[in-house]
Order: C-alpha cells, then structure tokens, then sequence
C-alpha cells in the first residue's frame, strides 16, 4: 500500500470549504490517512501555500501548520482538532503566523494551492521545542521513508 492522505471535507484539487479559513471558523479541516510503511516511527505534518502573496508571482511559501511526532498508529486527525485531542506524542511546529496549530487560508489575492504534506520518518525527532518548518525539515532529513500530499485551493470573495 501507498500512504495516502484524504479528507472527508474536501476532494483533491478541489476547493477548501470557507469554513476552514479566514473567511470562515478558521479551523482545521478532518484529515485521514492510510499505507503507513510497517517500520515507520512517526508521522509530519506540514501544510504550506507556495502561492504567497500572489500565485502570479509567488515571493515565499506560507506555513499554515506543523506537526510532528505524530504516532504511526494514528490514522487521522478530527475537524478541528484540538491541542488536547492530537495523537499522543504529538508535537507542534510554529507557522508563519509565529504560533502553534493551524491557520487557514487567507489569501491577500487570487486562487491559491494549499499542500497538505504528510511524511513518515523511520525514527522518533527529538522534542524540538516549537520548530519552524525550515527547522524540522532539516531535522527530517535523511529519515523521511513515505510522503504524500494533498492539495486544496482557496480563493477569497471580494470583501463587502
């Protein structure tokens, strides 16, 4: 089996329901996954928007989330998944915002692609006390045994 990385609250490719973003609740969508490779240790997740600000011309990827240390047992995450209700062992990553857990999309202009990127890692990562995404991907490397993603897209309406 392949991992693989749906959600219940949105088809790939398609787009993210304003309820997960700026425009909405501003809360993370339900994420599910499958084909975790037997020897894995834990589980990354990064979502990022490589469109920022402007997908006509893109200047900086957007962190929206980090998580890591996910268990491999776990196969999912609920709709707005609290700080309490994260699989245990679970750690957070800081996002561009400079905080923890999630923030939703919230384009300045035009559509922009939202990458949901879950990895499986043959170790456990030290706690590396709120990482950047940079951070953790260098901490990452040389570990990452499965990776798949799934993409949204969000654009705003014109504001009133």
């Amino acid at each position: 089996m392949t991992l693989s990385l749906i959600s219940p609250s949105f088809s790939p490719n398609d787009m993210i329901p304003s309820k997960y973003t700026c425009d909405g609740q501003d809360i993370s969508a339900a994420l599910s996954w499958s084909g975790v490779p037997d020897h894995t240790k834990s589980l990354v997740l990064i979502v990022d928007d490589p469109d920022a600000p402007d997908p006509a011309a893109p200047k900086m990827t957007w962190v929206h989330w980090v998580l890591y240390n996910i268990p491999p047992q776990a196969n999912g995450l609920p709709e707005n998944v609290a700080v309490n209700e994260l699989p245990a062992g679970t750690l957070q990553g800081i996002n561009d915002w400079k905080r923890t857990g999630y923030g939703g999309p919230c384009p300045p202009i035009g559509i922009h692609r939202y990458f949901y990127k879950l990895y499986a890692l043959d170790t456990v990562l030290s706690d590396l006390k709120h990482p950047t995404k940079s951070e953790l991907e260098k901490a990452m490397h040389g570990h990452i045994i499965a990776q798949t993603e799934l993409i949204g897209r969000y654009q705003r309406s014109h504001h009133k």
